[in-house]
């Protein structure tokens, strides 16, 4: 007989104010202002690991958000995601402050060379001790392209090629470049690094030639935990080869099921196990010690959403502009080369209802396109297991309203309950962050990873 289903939780931040909840950094509660400091970072990362927080993923854009009436102008006047700050620039921070906290960082490959990304996710790993997760992105806002070297940005499905080149690159770096063993600090003979015991790739490519020796030694988990948040048709099968945590999004649990099912049919095709992929959905809890405390709290944190920031968001999500269509016009399915999964949500996702310019609005106004809870322990309790029964989800991307009171309001009133019915425990089992989630003693990747057919290159010696 088996226990209640095991939960992960990781909390969704990102180095800017605000994040999905535009308006909300002009909260009197709200301190996502102070993001350019480290300490709240540290302090975050404190709180979380005190919840049992998987981890904490932080996402990131390289540019604005100017598809909404025709410029950057929204979103400056409402920071809606501007200012940004790197997302890497923290991790060690948090990391020296915590011993078990995952960290997943969003870094989009489109404008990163494989060789110098690899090192920099071997550091992170290094100084982390295997808690780092790479949430690998292609990147949607055609302002990031023109300002990182582009002309315009790159076709859907074509950076999704450049994407597969480039894990491969990657996994050799980081899986076959360099024996577990090769770094013999020999003093006596005054052998730092076996030669032996390290090799180049010799990686030729269509789209990129690598030909040396990866620049890092091989660090805790090797492969930094690969996340991917991408839901078109194309992201899906990207990641059902490459992801061991995927991020989704759907205003209800009987939407997202399909494509949870889809995805893991896929995983199934790539010869993987189906359940080595963990789901999380978005989620923005609005808690408090009862249903009507959190219902208070919603209405308070209503008063404080800017729909003009709304609608810019969505514009970058989309590539929509819905400043140029009647608020109250029924949206129709676009093609677009941003999020493609942004149009089909509000389109055909929840067929039931008819969606809007307004609607979308006064939606994405608090948590973004995720779906909103609003109530005591027991009633969010009851929802998280719910939207794992039926969508077959294993975790939550946890969203915030104000920072860090979403959070703490979730530890002081959720997580307690979650610990009482057996779904999370006190903290995560094992030392990385894979561990965390396929249990202790995989640091490593699984076999079944494309990853792993690169570690066959290494000498005999390596465990």
């Amino acid at each position: 007989m088996t226990g209640p289903r095991r939960l992960h939780l990781n909390a969704f931040d990102m180095t800017c104010a605000g994040h999905q909840s535009p308006g909300l950094w002009r909260h009197p509660e709200d301190r996502s202002h102070t993001f350019h400091d480290l300490r709240y970072w540290t302090d975050l990362a404190q709180l979380l690991e005190r919840g049992g927080f998987t981890s904490l993923f932080v996402a990131d854009v390289v540019g604005l958000y100017d598809v909404y009436r025709d410029g950057p102008e929204p979103a400056i006047r409402d920071g809606v995601q501007v200012p940004v700050g790197d997302p890497t620039l923290a991790v060690s921070a948090m990391a020296a402050v915590t011993e078990r906290l995952g960290f997943g960082i969003t870094v989009s490959l489109t404008y990163e060379k494989p060789y110098a990304l690899a090192r920099r996710f071997s550091t992170l790993d290094h100084y982390t001790r295997g808690r780092v997760a790479w949430n690998v992105v292609t990147s949607y806002l055609e302002s990031a392209a023109r300002n990182l070297g582009l002309e315009k940005q790159v076709p859907h499905d074509r950076r999704y090629d450049v994407a597969d080149e480039f894990m491969e690159v990657a996994y050799q770096l980081w899986e076959a470049s360099w024996d577990d063993d090769a770094v013999l600090l020999d003093r006596e003979k005054g052998v730092y690094t076996d030669p032996a015991k390290v090799r180049p790739i010799g990686h030729r490519g269509e789209f990129f030639d690598v030909p040396g020796i990866g620049l890092t030694e091989p660090s805790p988990q090797r492969t930094p935990t690969i996340f991917q948040a991408g839901a078109s048709s194309r992201g899906t099968a990207f990641a059902a080869r490459h992801a061991e945590g995927v991020f989704v999004i759907s205003p209800t649990p009987e939407g997202l099921a399909p494509r949870v099912a889809e995805l893991r049919r896929q995983t199934t095709e790539q010869g993987r196990d189906p359940r080595s992929v963990k789901v999380f959905t978005m989620l923005t809890v609005v808690t408090g010690a009862t249903d009507e405390q959190a219902r208070e709290r919603y209405a308070d944190l209503s008063r404080y959403v800017s729909l003009e920031g709304a609608l810019t968001l969505y514009g970058g999500w989309s590539g929509l502009d819905l400043s140029t269509m009647d608020p109250d016009e029924p949206l129709r399915f676009a093609e677009t080369e941003a999020i493609r999964s942004a149009v089909e949500l509000f389109t055909t996702a929840d067929p039931d209802r008819e969606w809007t310019p307004r609607a979308i609005a006064e939606h994405i106004g608090i948590g973004g396109m995720g779906a909103v809870v609003v109530g005591g322990p027991e009633t969010v309790a009851d929802e998280m297991e719910r939207w794992a029964q039926v969508a077959d989800v294993d975790g939550f991307n946890l969203a915030y309203a104000i920072t860090p009171g979403t959070f703490t309001d979730v530890v002081e009133h959720v997580v307690p309950e979650l610990r009482r019915r057996g779904v999370l425990p006190t903290e995560p089992e094992g030392a990385t962050l894979r561990e965390h989630l396929y249990g202790a003693g995989q640091a490593r990747v699984r076999p079944d990873h494309p990853a792993a057919v690169h570690a066959s290159r290494r000498g005999a010696s390596d465990t």
